[in-house]
């Protein structure tokens, strides 16, 4: 029950975010003067609209998006004749851009938003993460259930019992350098007997001798995806890799904290847009069978589900921020200089101003709008390259989904 509330909410969360981009654009044509004709949520058939003074605000059946019908968007839009004098392609340049951005600005918007909810209610993450050795001991080591699931166990862990605190730093085990997790895990799970964790804490290395002990579990085979049967004894000591703690603000220290932290936060998005052509690769490793990379892009689907893991473990703090990443990612996405995205039709305003610049230096008339029609080709490209990732994103959340939690 937890699971589809989560997933039905974020759901529920991306078509208000969607809703919310194309007000940006209403709300920014109707205030300079442009007439909007249509405002529908999702797409398809219609099941219920109204008319507000010259504008149709409605439902569709298709809860994938949403639209906003500015009159004379291009050239190539049929007009009436009174609306020939409100058409957005004969607008001042400003006004234009001003429209493009407004639905790019509402992302932005909607996302800080969010993240000073999770300032106040939950606490800002840190997006950087303690080094890969960074240990915080977890208390009693649990063997594991067939199922995957922890047995019940009791007491200190053999890390509280050497003495070691969160926080210490284990750079080799046995005099043997390590630098991963993996690399850490793999070495005390294959121990018979006592070892030597050399730790930096405070400044200081000291040698700490632990004495695993040796449990049951069922490990998952990384190609088959399928748990064992058969229980292996493998070396715990009770510790879980280091994390930082989320940190609460007041509502008027949120917002400069917040403002700090969706700068960090716009960093990484254009980090990851950078990347998205490099992703495929792993995109279609993870479909054929392959391990799923967690840095990969997700579907709305796949978002969807990861809203519904986070809201299935109470972790709503999780949740608002997953949904405020993906508003900043839909704001960037936006910006790219491709038609039909909004950075593709900011891209054309922006050459005819400059054209029109550069005749008007030489005594010569404004050149006539941007002919859409030679853009097209350039247009199906952009959509077919964009509507083949996005299935291959919605293959890959259905076959094998980036998963939070074991």
């Amino acid at each position: 029950m937890g699971f589809a509330f989560g997933f039905v909410l974020f759901a529920i969360g991306i078509t208000v975010s969607v809703a919310l981009h194309e007000c940006g654009h209403m709300w920014t044509a109707q205030a300079t003067g442009m007439k909007v004709r249509r405002y529908f949520v999702g797409f398809g058939p219609k099941v219920w609209s109204f008319r507000r003074g010259e504008t149709e605000y409605g439902v569709k059946a298709l809860p994938l998006g949403g639209f906003c019908d500015i009159a004379g968007m291009t050239a190539l839009d049929e007009l009436e004749p009174e609306e020939l004098d409100r058409a957005m392609y004969r607008q001042a340049t400003w006004k234009r851009l001003l429209v493009m951005i407004g639905g790019i600005l509402m992302n932005f918007l909607l996302g800080f938003l969010l993240i000073v909810l999770l300032a106040v209610a939950w606490g800002l993450p840190r997006l950087d993460s303690p080094p890969a050795t960074q240990i915080a001991p977890a208390g009693c080591v649990a063997a594991q259930n067939p199922d995957g699931s922890a047995a019940p166990c009791t007491g200190d862990g053999p890390a509280q019992v050497a003495g070691l605190k969160r926080g210490d730093l284990v750079t080799a085990v046995d005099g043997t350098p390590i630098k991963t997790w993996d690399q850490f895990k793999a070495r005390t799970e294959a121990a018979t007997g006592p070892l030597t964790y050399t730790v930096r804490r405070d400044g200081q290395t000291m040698d700490i001798r632990v004495v695993p002990e040796r449990v049951a579990t069922y490990p998952v085979n990384p190609d088959t995806k399928v748990r064992s049967t058969t229980p292996v004894l493998v070396g715990k000591v009770g510790v879980g890799q280091d994390y930082y703690e989320p940190q609460k603000y007041n509502v008027l220290a949120a917002l400069p904290a917040s403002a700090s932290f969706t700068g960090d936060m716009f960093g990484k998005t254009f980090q990851s847009l950078a990347q998205m052509p490099t992703k495929v690769v792993n995109l279609w490793h993870a479909v054929t069978g392959g391990v799923r990379d967690p840095d990969t892009p997700v579907s709305v689907y796949g978002a969807s589900k990861i809203g519904g893991e986070t809201a299935e473990h109470g972790m709503w703090g999780a949740f608002v921020l997953v949904l405020a990443s993906l508003n900043f990612f839909l704001g960037a996405f936006n910006l790219l200089p491709l038609l039909p995205l909004d950075g593709g039709h900011i891209a054309v305003v922006l050459y005819e101003k400059l054209r029109n610049s550069l005749r008007g230096r030489r005594g010569l008339a404004p050149g006539a709008p941007v002919d859409y029609l030679k853009l097209l080709p350039a247009t199906y490209v952009v959509v077919v390259i964009g509507g083949a990732y996005m299935i291959l994103t919605v293959v890959a959340d259905i076959v094998n989904p980036i998963k939070l939690f074991p």
